[in-house]
């Protein structure tokens, strides 16, 4: 699995980093985390609100920080 986390580094992409690391340790998952700042790639997924969340190629949440539910629901998928 291979989640990017993109934003340009702000309080809510923390966040949302660590929303995703704790929901990957409840879950006993491992997966590739990348953190992505560049908006350039960033606007490459058409996503133009960060923070956002891309889980193996698909946004799933952008704008906004996840609930780690959410994040749960995602990776179990």
């Amino acid at each position: 699995m291979e989640i990017k986390i993109l934003g340009p580094g702000c309080a809510k992409c923390e966040k949302t980093a660590k929303i995703v690391m704790e929901a990957l340790t409840e879950a006993g998952m491992d997966a590739s985390v990348e953190k992505v700042t560049d908006m350039m790639q960033i606007a490459g997924y058409g996503v133009f609100g960060t923070p956002a969340v891309v889980v193996d190629g698909k946004v799933k949440v952008s704008g906004k920080v996840p609930k780690k539910k959410d994040v749960l629901a995602w990776i179990s998928q």
